[in-house]
């Protein structure tokens, strides 16, 4: 059965208001159909089975203990801490920092011990920032253990004992009662403490587990997991795993492997490694050209070269590329500060903004958690206050179940007779004169009321559908109504009193059904994503058809598939990982799918999102390129996140989305920039030194270097022109675009040298002066047009960053004006000339640039830049378009087909 039969088979959607049963429908036996509950099954070994079979009443002895703790380990989770040096001097490594590292030593060498001073500076300061930064969240594991019991009840040797629960190890005997953290993942045993049959299953809440909105029943034989919450019942448990081989345990096992180098880090390593490749290739062809060229002579001496080319060397290197992009983040993260978002790891704010899909847990996350009073199905005549009212006086005071507790709170926020009350427990009007509570056997609670205004006395009963059904003698419409509503995940109740007159006969109220709703800004954040371009899918633990009534009403699609399709052995890699881009979400997951839902998207290129709360969600929250954790998560869930949302509901994540993608076009703007000046600077110098030997001052060159990184670090407080779609680091149209504007800068360079020295005639000091301010200047200029993809005058820089950006170059300007530091004035013409000429220019370069952008495409990068995994996927996107037009072809065949046959049909009439 397809979707849509199926959506057709369940029935008109209850959401629309109460049903009623028409008085002519008839009372048939339908039966209601018992929905299975799919849960995970734990394996177990046969050796370890052996292990299993313990006397109840006696337990293990020391010895037993002592042999199974040796083979097995301690119940407790193992961190293998990095030593906080170690971490620190890992932020030493990476293209750019080795780059940055190479400029000190330069810099040590020709003995410029200011450059030194500054760039090691520098190199700490991005070292610390990365360090405290990321210092700051606490270890997931750590958080894992804190949801662990600390102590436990256990037969040890004939006695109970009270033990801490790192001395656990599989075959031990637990008592497990209300209230307890269940210690060990363990087999129920379906007695009571001391050897007793027990009545009732254990009802436990392992919700942060498995995101299973509801407590669930367990009886003996069933497979309780270590850190759930028993919430009614006691059983005794034998311990089947312990440790890492737990539930849990192999959640953290996923969060120590999920440590693979960001996103960001990747692209800044390429970023570097071609900075790296030109600058070291150009500087050694210039190192041996001079050393071969001057031989012999008194500046063509080993020392007197290498000082000319490590200058050349320090000038070139971006030392502040780290600092600008540190400084860029940090202020992303302050800004999401105010909005009650978190950044727990800088670069999750730019890696935000490249997120294409956003899978997300459902309980907790999507939804509210908890239960609440849906639309209920009514007969005989009775409405929506009827039922809330039988319902809360049928209801327990103060039971500690989230069934009654959704009851009482629907009835009080909903019924005006209960708003005002002097006394909570008392109803007015009604007098509750005999109560009997949920019977396991029964399974439904019963009360006698009186009503003080007539003094006539009835009876309520409440339970499970089947069973009020019986009481009534049957309703066939009423099952019907449980059937639909099962189908669609609902939970539901019966409520049925007595005939007025009449203490024993009972005719039905009607069925309330229950669900975990949906957050009210859960829909509209979907909405707002999908505008962005950002597909969310739901990955729950739940059940299939709990997720799709979901889905539906947070109008996302409803094709959630089972777990099963993540793991199926008679599909590819492939096959599986298209399931996982087609399909709307998941249901009935472990940690372990949750985390094989995101490799699989990564494995793709696609960039994840994740959002969660439980435990069950933090092994994908670490794995994912930005994990988010919600507000009232587990601690689990905020240490393994890099983003916490402090206020309820999603919304704040659209504030991150927009903020995230504002930060990526200041640092994709400044990227291109200094690349831009890097290929500049290098290609003119290598040009000039190789032709004619002439060399700038070297303290013209630092001071170039200082002035322009020391202006762009404004660029983090920028306007910035937001991208409707998830944006993207395009290294190959980048560096292209690099060298296109770096070589017409170097043309522009080298007008200004000729025109200067053989036009004009001017001294060697004042042509150093006038290439300084060129060289300062047009490469700088060209920011305002790499800050937007479009015309530089679509969105106009801040006031902050254009003040910053002239106010170096006017500087610059006036030292040249005067001859300060320089050697020898320029004058004025000189000096307003060249940086007009720098002005003009950018606008220009600002139209080659558009060009660029508007002709590239994939097609293009790969045969620029190519690389094996672009050759294949440009293979793989052709065989997918080629496919594709077989597919429209095959159904304009189809359609032709059909016209023809209505022109026949018409024809025919």
């Amino acid at each position: 059965m397809n979707e849509k039969a199926e959506i057709q088979a369940q029935g008109p959607p209850l959401v629309t208001g109460p049903y009623t049963k028409r008085d002519d429908e008839k009372v048939g036996n339908v039966e209601i159909e018992e929905q299975v509950h799919h849960e995970h099954v734990e394996e177990i070994s046969p050796e370890l089975e052996v292990l299993l079979h313990t006397d109840p009443l006696k337990g293990l002895t020391e010895d037993e203990v002592a042999r199974r703790r040796e083979t097995f380990g301690r119940n407790e989770l193992i961190e293998k801490k990095r030593h906080p040096l170690l971490k620190f001097l890992s932020y030493f490594t990476g293209a750019i920092a080795y780059l940055i590292e190479l400029a000190v030593i330069c810099a040590a060498v020709v003995g410029d011990w200011a450059d030194f001073g500054i760039i090691l500076a520098l190199l700490f300061i991005n070292a610390t920032i990365g360090f405290v930064e990321e210092s700051k969240a606490e270890s997931a594991l750590d958080a894992l253990k804190q949801t662990l019991a600390l102590k436990t009840r256990c037969w040890r040797s004939g006695h109970l004992v009270e033990l801490d629960t790192s001395d656990l190890v599989p075959g031990d005997v637990i008592v497990l009662r209300l209230g307890d953290i269940v210690p060990a993942d363990g087999r129920l045993l379906g007695i009571g403490a001391t050897g007793e049959a027990t009545e009732g299953d254990l009802q436990v809440d392992q919700s942060a587990l498995t995101g299973e909105s509801l407590p669930l029943s367990k009886n003996k034989g069933a497979t309780v997991y270590s850190s759930s919450i028993v919430k009614q019942g006691q059983q005794m448990a034998v311990v089947t795993k312990t440790g890492g081989n737990t539930f849990i345990g192999r959640a953290a096992g996923l969060m120590a492997v999920a440590t693979e180098e960001g996103h960001f880090q990747k692209i800044i390593n390429r970023i570097g490694n071609f900075l790296i490749l030109i600058t070291v290739v150009l500087v050694l062809i210039i190192l041996v050209y001079l050393l071969v060229d001057n031989r012999g002579k008194p500046e063509g001496s080993f020392k007197h070269v290498l000082e000319q080319v490590l200058v050349l060397t320090i000038a070139a290197i971006p030392v502040g590329l780290p600092t600008v992009m540190s400084v860029t983040m940090a202020m992303g993260a302050k800004e999401l500060a105010v909005r009650k978002v978190i950044v727990k790891r800088l670069t999750a704010v730019e890696e935000m903004a490249s997120v294409s899909v956003l899978c997300s847990d459902k309980t907790g996350t999507l939804t509210l958690n908890e239960l609440t009073f849906d639309e209920p199905y009514l007969t005989n005549h009775y409405t929506s206050e009827d039922i809330l009212l039988y319902s809360y006086l049928a209801a327990e005071p103060g039971a500690n179940d989230p069934i009654e507790f959704a009851v009482r709170t629907a009835a009080e926020e909903q019924l005006d007779i209960l708003k005002n009350r002097s006394h909570k427990h008392e109803v007015p009007g009604f007098k509750v004169t005999s109560f009997l509570p949920f019977n396991p056997s029964t399974k439904m609670t019963q009360a006698t009321v009186m009503n003080l205004n007539s003094h006539e006395s009835f009876k309520v009963a409440k339970g499970a559908p089947q069973v009020i059904i019986r009481l009534v003698g049957g309703d066939d419409d009423a099952a019907r109504a449980v059937n639909s509503l099962a189908k669609r995940g609902l939970r539901a109740l019966g409520v049925a009193r007595t005939k007025p007159g009449s203490l024993e006969e009972y005719e039905l109220v009607g069925m309330i059904s229950l669900i975990d709703p949906p957050r009210p800004d859960s829909g509209e954040t979907i909405r707002r994503c999908n505008e962005m371009g950002v597909d969310v899918k739901m990955i729950t633990g739940d059940q299939q058809i709990i997720a799709k009534e979901v889905a539906h009403r947070l109008g996302m699609g409803r094709v959630i598939l089972d777990a099963g399709h993540l793991v199926d052995a008679d599909k590819s890699e492939d096959e599986i990982t298209e399931h996982c881009i087609r399909a709307d979400g998941f249901a009935q997951v472990i940690p372990e799918h949750k985390y094989r839902v995101v490799e699989l998207l990564q494995n793709r290129g696609i960039l994840v999102g994740m959002t969660g709360d439980g435990v069950n969600d933090a092994p994908a929250l670490k794995k994912a390129n930005v994990g988010i954790a919600v507000h009232g998560c587990t601690d689990a869930a905020r240490s393994a996140a890099d983003i916490v949302l402090l206020a309820p509901g999603l919304s704040t994540i659209v504030d991150g989305l927009m903020t995230s993608r504002a930060i990526f076009q200041r640092m994709r703007s400044y990227a291109l920039y200094r690349i831009t000046s890097t290929v500049h600077f290098l290609m003119f110098f290598f040009c000039i030194t190789m032709a004619l030997q002439w060399r700038m001052k070297p303290i013209l060159l630092i001071l170039i270097c200082i002035l322009n990184d020391a202006a762009t670090l404004v660029i983090s407080v920028d306007n910035a022109k937001i991208s409707a779609h998830p944006d993207k680091w395009r290294i190959g149209q980048l560096i292209f675009l690099s060298v296109v504007l770096g070589a017409l800068l170097t043309g522009l360079s080298f007008a200004h040298f000729f025109v200067a020295r053989d036009v004009f005639h001017v001294s060697d000091a004042q042509l150093e002066a006038i290439m300084y301010l060129h060289i300062s200047s047009a490469p700088h200029f060209v920011i305002f047009s790499t800050r937007l993809s479009g015309y530089f005058w679509e969105n106009m820089p801040s006031p902050i960053f254009f003040v910053a950006v002239m106010g170096t170059q006017v500087f610059a300007m006036v030292i040249c004006i005067y001859g300060v530091i320089v050697g020898e004035a320029i004058g004025w013409i000189w000096g307003v000339s060249v940086i007009g000429i720098s002005l003009v220019y950018f606008v220009l370069l600002d139209f080659v640039k558009v060009l660029i952008f508007k002709r590239w495409n994939f097609e293009f990068t790969a045969f620029v830049w190519p690389t094996t995994a672009r050759r294949e996927k440009l293979a793989a996107r052709r065989v997918r378009a080629i496919q594709q037009v077989h597919v429209w072809s095959s159904i304009d065949a189809v359609r032709q087909i059909g016209l023809k046959i209505k022109a026949l049909e018409a024809l025919k009439a």
